[in-house]
């Protein structure tokens, strides 16, 4: 274990989720220090590892690590749903220092971060969940996964493009837009994005930086 807690960057697109994580890492402040959140902006603070929660975001090799750390010189961690082997071996190929996944409970995940900042190279175990964190939709009744392709859907992503971004096959991606239209109410794409629009699904851009001296 670590001397000092380690000091982590949270970055996504979306203000929820970033704030969501930090909120189940608050109660581990002694362990990890969330020291800067981000939503859609490189990190700038001085931290150990960045942890880059991969909802509607581009996955495996596809990552451009440089992008998201920025100048801090952290180590990437991925923190996804989708445990897919293939995806792990091309995030970690590709400068990933470790994968996480989203089927570990909150203090699995700590123990994880710990292990990544001792520099262990940490690899999914598991199978993932539903329930870590926030995600835009949740409160709704929309599942992670339903959630994540309707985001890809806000960006402008057809369903083809949803499977090469989110590495889940074709058909399983016209089952989640069937579901996710029936729980939001809607009947076509157009409709959807611009409930997505209204409900929390357009990418925010924010940097939150942590102050632990005020």
């Amino acid at each position: 274990m670590p001397a000092r807690p380690v000091r982590i960057a949270i970055v996504n697109d979306y203000d929820l989720v970033v704030a969501g994580i930090a909120a189940v890492l608050a109660p581990y402040g002694d362990r990890v220090e969330v020291v800067e959140l981000d939503a859609g902006m490189s990190v700038v603070s001085d931290v150990d590892l960045v942890l880059y929660d991969s909802f509607g975001q581009v996955q495996g090799d596809a990552v451009v690590i440089d992008d998201v750390v920025g100048d801090s010189g952290a180590r990437l961690v991925v923190f996804s749903w989708n445990t897919d082997d293939g995806l792990v071996e091309r995030a970690c190929a590709a400068g990933a220092a470790a994968y996480l996944s989203k089927g570990l409970t909150a203090d699995e995940l700590v123990a994880a971060i710990e292990r990544v900042a001792d520099g262990e190279q940490v690899r999914p175990a598991g199978s993932a969940v539903d329930d870590f964190g926030r995600w835009p939709g949740d409160e709704l009744g929309l599942s992670s996964r339903e959630a994540e392709v309707l985001a890809l859907i806000c960006q402008g992503l057809s369903n083809q493009q949803i499977t090469e971004r989110a590495f889940i096959g074709l058909n399983t991606v016209k089952t989640y837009i069937r579901t996710l239209y029936k729980k939001i109410g809607v009947t076509s794409r157009t409709q959807a994005v611009l409930w997505g629009i209204e409900h929390g699904f357009e990418p925010d851009r924010l940097r939150v930086v942590v102050d632990r001296d005020r």
